[in-house]
């Protein structure tokens, strides 16, 4: 049937092309049927059952996780988390090459970590997908873009709406499109910090 030859993988154009497998077509359908049924009707509070369901589903999820029933994860198979982080209300983790978000990091209320481009030199368009790590006690604010293969530092603050397309430096805090940094965090006592550096200066 025509409607099922729409894509082929030796088409001449290349964006008739299919950008992903089958088997990740399908298994991502599977997991966006479960998700839209079981969990995002769910009640806000119900954070165990919507991580026991992601876990179902690959997602290798640290304890006391609070992920919100608008929150959007493309592949649960694709996602690390340590304890106690948050992913808020509409929120999406487009995660092709793989998101780690280690213990006590947030990402808040839609923010977007994407986690895949494109080629736009290449007449073939290919799709690039980058790892993205968000370090503990970082925090992605409201509206906040995250680019492939960015990793926001320790303690670092990337501020409401701004767009991340290089790593940030532990405990800093960053605004603006390009982010770029702005201030300094205060790193405090907060349980299970690795980083042994001075606090940063301007």
């Amino acid at each position: 049937m025509a409607f099922l030859e729409q894509h082929r993988a030796d088409h001449p154009d290349a964006l008739m092309r299919p950008a992903q497998s089958w088997p990740s077509k399908i298994g991502r359908a599977l997991w966006n049927v479960t998700w839209t049924f079981l969990c995002r009707p769910t009640p806000p509070g119900m954070h165990r059952w919507r991580c026991w369901v992601l876990r179902r589903f690959g997602a290798r999820l640290g304890r006391n996780n609070f992920i919100y029933p608008s929150a959007r994860i493309w592949a649960p198979w694709l996602l690390e988390t340590g304890e106690v982080v948050t992913i808020a209300r509409k929120a999406f983790v487009y995660n092709v090459g793989g998101v780690t978000i280690g213990h006590h990091a947030i990402v808040s209320e839609e923010a977007f970590v994407c986690g895949a481009t494109h080629n736009y030199q290449s007449a073939d368009f290919e799709l690039i997908s980058k790892a993205i790590r968000i370090e503990p006690y970082a925090w992605i604010c409201a509206r906040a873009i995250i680019l492939p293969g960015v990793t926001c530092g320790e303690g670092a603050v990337l501020g409401a709406g701004g767009v991340a397309s290089r790593d940030l430096e532990a405990w800093s805090v960053n605004a603006g499109n390009p982010a770029r940094k702005c201030g300094i965090r205060d790193r405090g006592e907060r349980p299970g910090l690795t980083s042994k550096l001075p606090q940063p200066t301007e």
